[in-house]
């Protein structure tokens, strides 16, 4: 897979067409996003954690994504606003994509590098989203709205991190470090 990720065209929040070519070498974390989740307040960690490491040649990349519940219904527009009002968001935000439904190309290419979540905090976060009436179709599947995915600044897959694995969390935090160390 290496470079391939790099490849894929993307829309970036404001619609121009592009790819992550530009973020090449760097240690990126692909995040998807959503507005009116019970996670949505991962954006704060998120951005306290591009605020420590950007310097250090990391970049967090977030897709929007309404495939689960219905959860990121508005514009592009509206997620920018909102992104930048409640979390003052600097890290690049893309166009919605679909992750379970209509699954974007970059999806299929992270889900077919890492089926499985490395990381996560046990089942609790796929019993509790089981009583709100969501079960995966496929256990490689996104489970929900922020689950995220490391990639290495050689393109590779370093892991894949479950929803409930907060910003904060020292096993996304150490994986982060490594990568930029490596």
């Amino acid at each position: 897979m290496a470079n391939d990720i790099f490849e894929i065209p993307v829309k970036t929040i404001d619609g121009e067409e592009t790819t992550l070519g530009q973020y090449k070498g760097k240690t990126l974390l692909l995040v998807n996003v959503a507005s009116k989740c019970g996670l949505t307040p991962q954006y704060e960690g998120l951005e306290s954690l591009y605020n420590e490491y950007h310097d250090q040649g990391f970049e967090i990349l977030a897709f929007p994504s309404n495939d689960f519940k219905g959860q990121e219904p508005g514009t592009e527009e509206e997620i920018k606003d909102f992104c930048s009002t409640n979390y003052n968001v600097t890290f690049p935000l893309f166009s919605k994509v679909g992750i379970l439904e209509n699954r974007h190309p970059l999806y299929a290419s992270l889900i077919e590098a890492q089926p499985e979540t490395n990381v996560n905090n046990g089942e609790g976060m796929e019993e509790r989203l089981r009583n709100f009436g969501h079960t995966r179709e496929n256990p490689t599947d996104v489970l929900w709205n922020f689950e995220k995915f490391l990639v290495g600044k050689n393109g590779e897959i370093v892991s894949r991190f479950a929803p409930d694995v907060t910003p904060d969390d020292e096993r996304l935090r150490s994986s982060i470090e490594a990568d930029i160390a490596a």
